[in-house]
């Protein structure tokens, strides 16, 4: 059989990569799990309850752009959170987890030629693999641009060359980042919705990690649009209940942009889409109505933060995350830092250079950096990042 090349030869994912280096070598204590982001703090034990008083819509094909309530409860959220008032209808639609949408919104929304060229989409180097992967599917160059400490480990997509710019279609931004917990701010944003609007592309904002933050809630992308007055159409948000909430399992997320977009999206969705049977959407629903849980987690993160700052303050080239829940480690060596780590202490992380790629001319911006995160509990945690301080940095 013939099979689709620009699938054959993707590189290999970042965790059958992860099991072929560490499985071939015994753990040096009990295992300390730091390499996945699976939340582990408590999700709002009404969650069950909710499914349970609403089992009989398992009976029912659900909506495909996400029950009314659902809808209605998101809608909310965005204008408490960022004060933008959009519309329920027309203007949001829910997920079955943010990387379906993130996935799709190239199909739907990225034309196939632009200036008469194959099209390319920006993305942040390190970067969350769907997106390339969302970019070779809508027959689009994935274009890798470097997040390092030079650019404030976000991406400085206005180096990008005119040429370049001037035949893309998308940007894939992390915003708070995954891996490094950097913030765009206010101008960072409206300096590239400005450079969307020059050279005609669209904004595809992950935000999944907006509400885990340690000071100053991060500003938004739809937020920045709509307070300069830019085309909603021209971004789109995507969020999820995984971070926010702690439920990973319950795969609720939703995307939101000006309604042209929308219906773009949603017109993909109508043959393409899994929409989330209705039962759980009833739980989502609530759980997008509820704050005291999110904030009762955000202090746990904040423990945690501090903890790593004590235990990494002293190491060269630490940096404090700003929010998310991941530590970007310096190493000299990502792959080996690994294995000494596991089996030494057991203690696994992930590779930095498993999340990043080669770009002509500069070294996988990845491969001098370890990823280690903060989901389990405080004193879990707090055994593991100092098993990796005594055994990486030792004084």
């Amino acid at each position: 059989m013939n099979f689709p090349e620009r699938f054959s030869n993707l590189p290999a994912h970042a965790w059958p990569r992860l099991r072929a280096l560490l499985d071939a070598h015994e753990g040096g204590g009990p295992l300390i799990q730091m390499t996945i982001g699976e939340p582990k703090h408590a999700f709002p034990a009404w969650v069950t309850d909710v499914n349970v008083q609403n089992a009989a819509g398992f009976n029912s094909y659900p909506p495909n752009d996400g029950s009314p309530e659902l809808r209605g409860a998101i809608a909310g959220w965005i204008d408490r959170r960022y004060g933008v008032p959009v519309d329920a209808d027309t203007q949001v639609m829910a997920l079955n987890g943010t990387r379906e949408g993130l996935y799709n919104a190239v199909i739907a929304l990225c034309p196939e030629r632009k200036n008469g060229k194959k099209p390319a989409i920006l993305m942040p180097n390190p970067f969350y693999q769907v997106y390339m992967i969302a970019a070779i599917s809508g027959a689009c160059d994935p274009v890798m641009v470097n997040a390092t400490a030079a650019t404030g480990h976000l991406p400085d997509f206005q180096a990008v060359d005119a040429e370049t710019l001037d035949r893309t279609v998308a940007v894939y931004i992390c915003s708070p980042a995954n891996p490094q917990g950097s913030v765009a701010t206010r101008a960072y944003w409206e300096a590239l919705i400005q450079l969307g609007e020059l050279h005609d592309f669209v904004i595809f904002a992950d935000e999944c990690y907006s509400e885990v933050y340690r000071d100053a809630a991060p500003v938004g992308a739809l937020q920045v649009a709509h307070e300069m007055g830019a085309d909603l159409n021209r971004v789109v948000i995507f969020h999820s209940l995984s971070k926010r909430s702690n439920l990973p399992g319950l795969r609720s997320g939703f995307c939101a942009s000006g309604a042209q977009s929308m219906s773009e999206i949603k017109q993909l969705r109508n043959y393409a889409g899994a929409p989330l049977p209705l039962p759980l959407q009833a739980a989502a629903a609530a759980v997008w109505s509820d704050e005291a849980h999110v904030i009762e987690s955000r202090a746990m993160y904040a423990e945690k933060f501090e903890i790593a700052d004590r235990i990494f303050g002293n190491v060269a080239g630490y940096m404090s995350p700003e929010a998310g829940f991941f530590l970007w480690l310096p190493v000299e060596d990502d792959e080996a830092a690994a294995v000494k780590l596991w089996r030494e202490t057991g203690v696994k992380v992930l590779p930095g250079g498993y999340l990043a790629q080669d770009v002509p001319g500069v070294e996988n911006p990845g491969k001098k950096y370890i990823r280690a995160a903060l989901v389990a509990p405080k004193e879990e945690t707090e055994r593991g990042l100092m098993a990796i301080r005594d055994c990486l940095y030792p004084v």
